[in-house]
């Protein structure tokens, strides 16, 4: 069970994380990033983000490409948050296929 404070920073690390990667793939013409979750490891030191990428074929590659990009992220992240956070989490980027495995369920109920 996640505490109060973990919670907390959970929010404040996907609310900051969805603004700087919208930021980010305001380029990317057709490519929609949506940050579903965040869980911070106990000690928070660790965060995992798990991101959902529309169109699904890109998904591995954007993770893949934020994940090569991840001390820039957190450096910025760090910029965003230093008055509300002491140590900025080591982040940890990860692919949420929740949707995928729900259109492949919605589309077995229909046979």
């Amino acid at each position: 069970m996640d505490s109060t404070r973990q919670q907390k920073i959970a929010r404040l690390i996907q609310k900051e994380l969805s603004e700087l990667i919208l930021q980010q793939t305001k380029l990317a013409k057709g490519l929609l990033i949506t940050v579903s979750e965040v869980k911070v490891s106990s000690d928070l030191g660790i965060a995992t983000a798990y991101l959902s990428v529309f169109p699904s074929e890109k998904g591995e590659e954007t993770v893949k490409n934020i994940n090569a990009n991840v001390k820039q992220i957190r450096f910025d992240l760090g910029q965003r948050v230093r008055h509300q956070l002491r140590v900025i989490p080591e982040l940890r980027f990860f692919l949420d296929t929740t949707i995928d495995y729900m259109a492949h369920i919605d589309e077995l109920l229909k046979k």
